[in-house]
């Protein structure tokens, strides 16, 4: 049986140029990089190397960039040491943020630390900033922290970060957004771009889990979570993990040789599955914001509510194709999605993300209608 990986929203394969850059790391290239003899100096001498890296491609200084072990540690890093450190005591953020980002405001809220403020969204998701400019008001010489995620990871639907950005600087606010989700799939120039922190997760643009950055605006004066060593220039303790760092920086660096490109490719893609599902499936819509200016990536799917639609994720799993419900960081729970919840929550049927890659081909995504086709009973089994 063939199988057909389409959840490449919660982790992409790992590009075979990025296993090379990480391989001489794991062997010969052992040293600690807080080391000052010569096995230590070639590992530090990688590191900053890499930092150099993401920072050119970023536009920004390394010094603004700390690795971390992916996006949750990174975002809890800003939420937590914003109010802890900074004088904040507002959160501003959206019932659809990542539980990175939700679960770390709603500890610091019951704490009382700080309180959030929940913003309101439009039906696609998408912020409402006639609102979001009324909390800035309210809360403007407080102390304000705005948290909103560049693109959902469960419906794809994606924030103006310019525009929203503008309105936390003419506010006084500062300005997080988690860009796991965008973070090597579109260009950033963090030298324009009016934000303060930003998050990144390399296994999500086909580099190695458990290795990211956070870009922390220079002078904007966070404090380590993680206490220890001196490492990350005294931001984050912990002997580096070098092979994924390399693995990260190789990552930016393909990903960056062509992003339009590979835009072109994925966006075609996932039009084709859209179509197909109009055309194939009677009653199938979708989730969220399906327009060109989503996330090219994601394709929240909803199926009719006829009896089949209980069992699809392992029907689907079943004939060899892999996708998700909703959030992988969430599987295991029975809970249902946040993000569906907070915009439908009167909505029947099963919703569906089909999420795809550079990777992923034409022949792939026709063969998942085809099995859908089956499930739905449109088409004769095969024997």
């Amino acid at each position: 049986m063939t199988r057909i990986y389409l959840d490449n929203a919660a982790t992409t394969p790992l590009a075979p140029e990025v296993l090379e850059a990480m391989l001489p790391y794991f062997s010969e290239h052992y040293g600690n990089p807080s080391a000052i003899h010569s096995y230590g100096r070639r590992t530090r001498a990688a590191v900053e190397q890499a930092r150099r890296t993401i920072a050119k491609l970023l536009n920004c200084a390394p010094g603004e960039i700390i690795f971390t072990s992916g996006g949750t540690e990174a975002d809890n890093m800003v939420l937590t040491s914003a109010v802890r450190d900074l004088g904040v005591r507002h959160i501003i953020t959206s019932p659809i943020e990542h539980h990175a980002v939700e679960l770390t405001a709603e500890a610091l809220s019951k704490s009382g630390e700080a309180q959030v403020h929940w913003l309101r969204l439009q039906a696609d998701g998408k912020p409402d900033l006639a609102h979001l400019e009324e909390l800035l008001k309210a809360t403007k010489g407080q102390g304000a922290l705005v948290s909103l995620m560049h693109a959902n990871n469960e419906i794809g639907t994606r924030i103006d970060l310019h525009a929203i950005g503008v309105l936390c600087r003419a506010h006084g606010a500062l300005f997080h957004s988690d860009t796991v989700q965008t973070m090597g799939h579109y260009r950033f120039d963090l030298g324009s771009t009016p934000v303060d922190f930003i998050t990144c997760a390399a296994h999500k643009f086909h580099g190695p889990k458990g290795t990211g950055f956070l870009y922390m605006r220079s002078g904007a004066g966070l404090k380590p979570m993680i206490l220890g060593g001196s490492q990350e220039r005294n931001m984050r303790a912990g002997t580096e993990n070098i092979a994924g760092i390399a693995g990260l920086a190789k990552a930016m660096e393909l990903a960056y040789e062509d992003v339009e490109g590979h835009q072109r490719h994925v966006q075609r893609l996932k039009d084709r599955m859209k179509k197909r599902l109009l055309e194939e499936i009677p009653g199938v819509g979708f989730n969220g914001d399906v327009s060109d200016d989503s996330l090219y990536t994601v394709l929240s799917v909803r199926f009719p509510d006829d009896g089949r639609s209980e069992m699809l994720l392992y029907n689907l799993d079943i004939e060899g194709v892999a996708c998700s419900g909703g959030s992988a960081c969430s599987s295991g729970s029975n809970t249902g999605s946040h993000v569906l919840k907070a915009l439908y929550p009167e909505r029947p049927g099963a919703n569906i993300r089909f999420s795809f890659s550079r990777y992923t081909t034409e022949a792939e995504v026709d063969q998942a209608v085809a099995v859908l086709k089956r499930i739905f009973q449109l088409e004769p089994v095969r024997g």
